[in-house]
C-alpha cells in the first residue's frame, strides 16, 4: 500500500498550460500519473499533452470524476484555487504555489477543513508513492519503491534523503514534502498515523527544521501512538536565534523553535535523530534489525 496517492488516483492540474503547470504535467505523465484534466479559465474545450482543459475545477471534476487536484497558479490566486477545488469536491489538494500571504493560507486550510477536503501545502513539492504516481515536482528517477515512509517540510533535504536511503537499497513506500511555510496543510501529526497504519511501511524518516513547535508535537505523537521504528533529521543546527532561515516558517522566537529544543524532544520520544541525512539510512537499518 502506499498513503494519500497510488494508481487509483485522478488528478487534475490547476495552471496546466502556464509554463510550470505544463512544465510538470509533462513530467507527472511520464512517471504515470492518472492525470485526467487540468484547468485553465478561457481554455476549456481545448488540449495539451493529450490532456483535456476545462474552464472550472466543477466542470472537470463533474466529466473526469477527479480526486486529486494540484495547483500551479501565482501566488495570489492559489488561495482561491485551493478553495475552489475543495468546493467542487476534491478530497486531496497539493498547492505547489509559493509566497501565498500567511492570512490567505489560513483561510484556504480553514475552507477545506470545512470541506472535508486535505491540503498538502502551499510551498511544498508534492508527494510520490514510487511506481504507483507522483502529484508534484518530485524528480522521479532517485526514488525506488519500498517500506520506508519519508515526511519532510524541505523538499530538498527531501530529494537528498531520499537519494541516500535508495542508494543503500532501503526504497519508499511514501514520500511527502509538507512544506516550510508558517502554515500549512497536512502536517506531522496526521501524517505519522497515515504511515503508523499503512502496512506496508516499516520505517519512518521524519526531517524538521528551526521554527515553530511542530516537531515536539510530533514527538509527543510518537511517543504515545508510533511503533514504528523512526529516524530524524533537524536542519538548521547552526542557525543564529531570531533569523528566518530559507523557509518562511524557520525562524526561531522568543526562545523556542530551536534545533537543540528538537532534537532533545525527538530522542526523549525514542527517535534516532541523525547529525547529518547521510547517516539516516545507517541508523533506520539498526532500528529494523537489518
Amino acid at each position: 500500500m502506499s498513503i494519500l496517492i497510488n494508481e487509483s488516483t485522478r488528478l487534475i492540474v490547476q495552471g496546466i498550460t502556464g509554463r510550470d503547470g505544463s512544465f510538470h504535467t509533462k513530467k507527472m505523465l511520464e512517471y504515470g500519473t492518472n492525470i485526467v484534466g487540468g484547468t485553465s479559465p478561457g481554455k476549456g474545450g481545448t488540449e495539451i499533452l493529450g490532456v483535456p482543459v476545462f474552464n472550472t475545477v466543477y466542470e472537470a471534476v463533474q466529466q473526469t470524476q477527479a480526486n486529486t487536484s494540484i495547483i500551479f497558479v501565482p501566488a495570489k490566486f492559489a488561495a482561491d484555487a485551493i478553495m475552489e477545488a475543495a468546493d467542487a469536491g476534491v478530497r486531496l489538494i497539493i498547492c505547489i504555489s509559493e509566497g501565498l500571504p500567511t492570512l490567505d493560507a489560513v483561510k484556504a486550510y480553514r475552507y477545506t477543513q470545512m470541506k472535508g477536503a486535505m491540503l498538502i501545502g502551499p510551498n511544498c513539492p508534492g508527494l510520490m508513492s514510487p511506481d504507483k504516481c507522483l502529484v508534484g515536482i518530485l524528480p522521479g528517477q532517485i526514488f525506488k519503491k519500498g517500506n520506508i515512509g519519508v515526511i519532510s517540510r524541505s523538499g530538498t533535504l527531501t530529494y537528498e534523503v531520499v537519494y541516500h536511503l535508495t542508494a543503500n537499497g532501503m526504497g519508499q513506500s511514501t514520500a511527502v514534502g509538507m512544506g516550510g511555510d508558517p502554515v500549512v496543510g497536512l502536517y506531522y501529526r496526521e501524517l505519522l498515523e497515515m504511515l503508523q497504519n499503512d502496512p506496508d511501511t516499516d520505517g519512518i524518516v521524519m526531517i524538521g527544521e528551526i521554527g515553530g513547535n511542530a516537531e515536539e508535537q510530533a514527538a509527543e505523537y510518537i511517543r504515545k501512538h508510533v511503533t514504528k521504528p523512526v529516524v530524524g533529521f533537524i536542519a538548521g543546527q547552526a542557525a543564529p536565534q531570531g533569523k528566518q532561515m530559507g523557509h518562511a516558517g524557520a525562524i526561531i522566537a522568543g526562545g523556542s523553535g530551536t534545533a537543540a529544543d528538537k532534537i532533545a524532544a525527538l530522542e526523549a520520544a525514542g527517535v534516532r535523530v541523525a547529525k547529518e541525512p547521510s547517516e539516516i539510512p545507517a541508523l533506520l537499518k539498526e532500528r529494523l534489525g537489518n
